[in-house]
Protein backbone atom coordinates (compact mmCIF):
# COMPACT_ATOMS: atom_id res chain seq x y z
CA UNK A 1 0.00 0.00 0.00
CA UNK A 2 1.07 3.51 -0.83
CA UNK A 3 -0.38 7.14 0.41
CA UNK A 4 -0.45 10.15 -0.83
CA UNK A 5 -2.45 12.85 0.40
CA UNK A 6 -3.68 11.45 3.38
CA UNK A 7 -5.62 8.69 0.86
CA UNK A 8 -4.62 5.27 1.11
CA UNK A 9 -4.50 3.90 -2.63
CA UNK A 10 -3.50 -0.05 -3.60
CA UNK A 11 -0.07 -0.07 -6.09
CA UNK A 12 1.00 -3.39 -7.95
CA UNK A 13 4.44 -1.63 -7.94
CA UNK A 14 6.64 1.42 -7.49
CA UNK A 15 5.29 4.32 -8.54
CA UNK A 16 7.03 6.09 -11.26
CA UNK A 17 9.63 8.76 -10.56
CA UNK A 18 11.23 11.21 -12.94
CA UNK A 19 14.58 10.10 -14.10
CA UNK A 20 12.98 6.52 -14.47
CA UNK A 21 9.95 7.81 -16.82
CA UNK A 22 12.56 10.05 -18.51
CA UNK A 23 14.68 6.91 -19.16
CA UNK A 24 12.21 4.95 -20.55
CA UNK A 25 10.47 7.22 -22.91
CA UNK A 26 13.74 7.85 -24.41
CA UNK A 27 13.90 3.65 -24.75
CA UNK A 28 11.20 3.76 -26.13
CA UNK A 29 11.49 7.03 -28.91
CA UNK A 30 15.01 5.02 -29.63
CA UNK A 31 13.36 1.51 -30.34
CA UNK A 32 10.92 3.52 -32.86
CA UNK A 33 13.98 5.19 -34.68
CA UNK A 34 15.41 1.77 -34.63
CA UNK A 35 12.32 0.43 -36.33
CA UNK A 36 13.00 3.09 -38.95
CA UNK A 37 16.74 3.38 -39.57
CA UNK A 38 17.15 -0.04 -39.43
CA UNK A 39 20.65 -2.90 -38.43
CA UNK A 40 22.69 0.17 -39.85
CA UNK A 41 22.21 2.35 -36.43
CA UNK A 42 23.13 -0.93 -34.32
CA UNK A 43 26.71 -0.82 -35.50
CA UNK A 44 27.11 3.05 -35.32
CA UNK A 45 25.77 3.44 -31.95
CA UNK A 46 25.39 -0.13 -30.39
CA UNK A 47 28.79 -1.05 -28.78
CA UNK A 48 31.07 -2.83 -31.04
CA UNK A 49 34.21 -2.69 -29.05
CA UNK A 50 36.52 -3.87 -32.64
CA UNK A 51 35.22 0.04 -33.81
CA UNK A 52 35.88 1.55 -30.30
CA UNK A 53 39.54 0.27 -30.17
CA UNK A 54 40.43 0.84 -34.37
CA UNK A 55 38.23 4.04 -35.13
CA UNK A 56 37.83 5.62 -31.73
CA UNK A 57 34.07 5.05 -31.47
CA UNK A 58 34.03 6.24 -27.60
CA UNK A 59 30.71 7.45 -27.87
CA UNK A 60 29.33 4.13 -28.21
CA UNK A 61 30.19 3.28 -24.88
CA UNK A 62 27.14 5.03 -23.43
CA UNK A 63 24.80 4.84 -26.43
CA UNK A 64 24.50 1.23 -26.68
CA UNK A 65 22.66 1.59 -23.47
CA UNK A 66 19.19 2.99 -25.26
CA UNK A 67 19.61 0.45 -28.07
CA UNK A 68 17.36 -3.11 -28.30
CA UNK A 69 17.17 -6.31 -30.51
CA UNK A 70 13.38 -6.66 -29.81
CA UNK A 71 10.67 -5.50 -28.41
CA UNK A 72 10.55 -8.35 -25.47
CA UNK A 73 14.37 -7.39 -24.78
CA UNK A 74 13.17 -3.44 -24.61
CA UNK A 75 10.11 -4.86 -22.96
CA UNK A 76 12.28 -6.59 -20.09
CA UNK A 77 14.11 -4.07 -19.40
CA UNK A 78 11.70 -1.08 -18.80
CA UNK A 79 9.93 -3.53 -16.41
CA UNK A 80 13.24 -4.36 -14.36
CA UNK A 81 13.99 -0.20 -14.89
CA UNK A 82 10.67 0.82 -13.52
CA UNK A 83 10.70 -2.33 -10.79
CA UNK A 84 13.91 -1.50 -8.95
CA UNK A 85 15.23 1.34 -10.61
CA UNK A 86 12.31 4.31 -9.20
CA UNK A 87 12.69 2.80 -5.65
CA UNK A 88 16.48 3.23 -5.72
CA UNK A 89 15.69 6.94 -7.01
CA UNK A 90 13.31 7.77 -4.19
CA UNK A 91 16.16 6.45 -1.99
CA UNK A 92 19.26 8.22 -3.80
CA UNK A 93 17.16 11.51 -5.36
CA UNK A 94 17.37 11.91 -8.93
CA UNK A 95 20.88 12.92 -9.49
CA UNK A 96 22.71 10.00 -7.88
CA UNK A 97 20.65 7.44 -9.69
CA UNK A 98 20.92 8.96 -12.90
CA UNK A 99 25.27 9.20 -12.22
CA UNK A 100 24.67 5.51 -11.15
CA UNK A 101 22.65 4.23 -14.01
CA UNK A 102 25.22 5.93 -16.22
CA UNK A 103 28.32 4.42 -14.37
CA UNK A 104 26.74 0.42 -14.35
CA UNK A 105 25.88 1.10 -18.17
CA UNK A 106 29.27 2.19 -18.86
CA UNK A 107 31.41 0.11 -17.04
CA UNK A 108 29.40 -3.07 -18.81
CA UNK A 109 30.93 -1.59 -21.68
CA UNK A 110 34.12 -1.02 -20.42
CA UNK A 111 34.42 -4.60 -19.19
CA UNK A 112 32.74 -5.99 -23.10
CA UNK A 113 35.48 -3.88 -24.85
CA UNK A 114 38.39 -5.07 -22.61
CA UNK A 115 37.44 -8.73 -22.69
CA UNK A 116 36.72 -8.75 -26.26
CA UNK A 117 38.63 -6.11 -28.07
CA UNK A 118 38.32 -7.71 -31.56
CA UNK A 119 34.24 -8.44 -31.36
CA UNK A 120 32.84 -6.98 -34.25
CA UNK A 121 28.59 -7.85 -33.34
CA UNK A 122 27.34 -5.43 -31.62
CA UNK A 123 26.38 -5.52 -27.62
CA UNK A 124 22.71 -3.40 -27.20
CA UNK A 125 20.44 -2.68 -24.43
CA UNK A 126 20.80 -1.52 -21.04
CA UNK A 127 21.09 -5.06 -19.36
CA UNK A 128 24.15 -4.19 -18.17
CA UNK A 129 22.83 -0.99 -15.97
CA UNK A 130 20.07 -2.83 -15.07
CA UNK A 131 22.21 -5.64 -13.05
CA UNK A 132 23.82 -2.68 -11.36
CA UNK A 133 20.58 -1.49 -10.23
CA UNK A 134 19.72 -4.77 -9.44
CA UNK A 135 22.77 -5.25 -6.99
CA UNK A 136 22.25 -1.92 -5.30
CA UNK A 137 18.46 -2.66 -4.62
CA UNK A 138 19.86 -6.14 -3.03
CA UNK A 139 22.54 -4.22 -1.20
CA UNK A 140 20.13 -1.25 0.40
CA UNK A 141 16.55 -3.52 0.45
CA UNK A 142 18.26 -7.00 1.39
CA UNK A 143 15.24 -8.22 2.45
CA UNK A 144 12.68 -7.15 0.54
CA UNK A 145 10.92 -9.73 -1.34
CA UNK A 146 10.82 -10.50 -4.71
CA UNK A 147 8.11 -12.85 -6.60
CA UNK A 148 9.88 -14.49 -9.37
CA UNK A 149 7.31 -15.35 -11.94
CA UNK A 150 4.95 -13.91 -9.89
CA UNK A 151 4.85 -16.96 -7.16
CA UNK A 152 7.87 -17.58 -5.57
CA UNK A 153 8.72 -15.73 -3.29
CA UNK A 154 13.00 -15.04 -2.58
CA UNK A 155 14.50 -12.20 -0.26
CA UNK A 156 16.56 -9.43 -2.96
CA UNK A 157 20.22 -10.05 -1.08
CA UNK A 158 19.51 -14.05 -2.65
CA UNK A 159 18.03 -12.88 -6.00
CA UNK A 160 21.11 -10.63 -6.44
CA UNK A 161 23.36 -13.81 -5.56
CA UNK A 162 21.64 -16.00 -7.77
CA UNK A 163 21.85 -13.64 -10.75
CA UNK A 164 25.42 -13.15 -10.73
CA UNK A 165 26.68 -16.37 -10.22
CA UNK A 166 24.63 -17.51 -12.84
CA UNK A 167 26.20 -14.57 -15.17
CA UNK A 168 29.53 -15.72 -13.86
CA UNK A 169 29.10 -19.56 -14.90
CA UNK A 170 27.83 -18.28 -18.03
CA UNK A 171 30.37 -15.94 -19.10
CA UNK A 172 33.70 -18.85 -18.06
CA UNK A 173 31.46 -21.19 -19.93
CA UNK A 174 30.77 -19.35 -23.03
CA UNK A 175 26.94 -20.54 -22.89
CA UNK A 176 23.63 -17.94 -24.10
CA UNK A 177 23.18 -17.89 -27.37
CA UNK A 178 23.49 -14.25 -28.19
CA UNK A 179 23.87 -12.66 -24.37
CA UNK A 180 26.01 -10.20 -23.23
CA UNK A 181 26.94 -12.15 -19.43
CA UNK A 182 30.49 -9.65 -19.67
CA UNK A 183 28.10 -6.63 -19.66
CA UNK A 184 25.90 -7.93 -16.98
CA UNK A 185 28.83 -8.40 -14.70
CA UNK A 186 30.41 -5.76 -15.70
CA UNK A 187 27.78 -3.61 -14.37
CA UNK A 188 27.38 -5.45 -10.65
CA UNK A 189 31.46 -4.91 -10.81
CA UNK A 190 31.11 -1.37 -11.28
CA UNK A 191 27.74 -1.10 -9.05
CA UNK A 192 30.31 -2.62 -6.39
CA UNK A 193 32.91 -0.41 -6.89
CA UNK A 194 30.46 2.81 -6.52
CA UNK A 195 29.16 1.68 -3.71
CA UNK A 196 32.38 1.05 -1.90
CA UNK A 197 34.25 3.80 -3.34
CA UNK A 198 35.13 5.37 -0.05
CA UNK A 199 36.65 1.95 1.41
CA UNK A 200 38.36 1.27 -1.55
CA UNK A 201 39.82 4.46 -1.97
CA UNK A 202 40.79 4.38 1.65
CA UNK A 203 42.53 0.93 1.45
CA UNK A 204 44.48 1.94 -1.30
CA UNK A 205 45.73 4.85 0.55
CA UNK A 206 46.57 3.41 3.09
CA UNK A 207 48.67 0.69 1.37
CA UNK A 208 50.29 3.31 -0.64
CA UNK A 209 51.12 5.16 2.34
CA UNK A 210 52.82 2.15 3.63
CA UNK A 211 55.34 1.50 1.10
CA UNK A 212 56.01 4.88 0.39
CA UNK A 213 57.43 4.24 4.29
CA UNK A 214 59.14 1.26 3.69
CA UNK A 215 61.04 3.04 1.06
CA UNK A 216 61.69 6.35 2.99
CA UNK A 217 63.02 3.21 5.60
CA UNK A 218 65.37 1.84 3.50
CA UNK A 219 66.59 4.83 2.06
CA UNK A 220 67.13 6.72 5.04
CA UNK A 221 69.31 5.05 8.03
CA UNK A 222 67.34 5.95 11.39
CA UNK A 223 69.18 7.53 14.29
CA UNK A 224 69.03 6.95 17.90
CA UNK A 225 69.56 10.22 19.12
CA UNK A 226 68.95 9.36 22.87
CA UNK A 227 71.64 6.50 22.37
CA UNK A 228 74.17 9.28 20.86
CA UNK A 229 73.70 11.61 23.43
CA UNK A 230 74.53 8.85 26.03
CA UNK A 231 78.03 7.79 24.45
CA UNK A 232 79.12 11.38 23.81
CA UNK A 233 78.75 12.05 27.47
CA UNK A 234 81.95 10.25 29.60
Amino acid sequence: MEYYSGRQCLSFGPSMTPTVKKLLIISGAVFLLQAIVGQQMNLIFGLVPALVWQKYFLWQLGTYIFLHGGLFHLLFNLFALWMFGCELERYWGSRVFLRYFFIAGIGAAICTVLITPNLFIPTIGMSGAIYGILLAYGWFFPNRIIYIYLFFPIKAKYFVMIFGAIELYASIAGTGGGIAHIAHLGGMVFGIIYLNYHDIWRFLYQHYMRWKLSRLKRRYKVIDAGKDNDNSIH
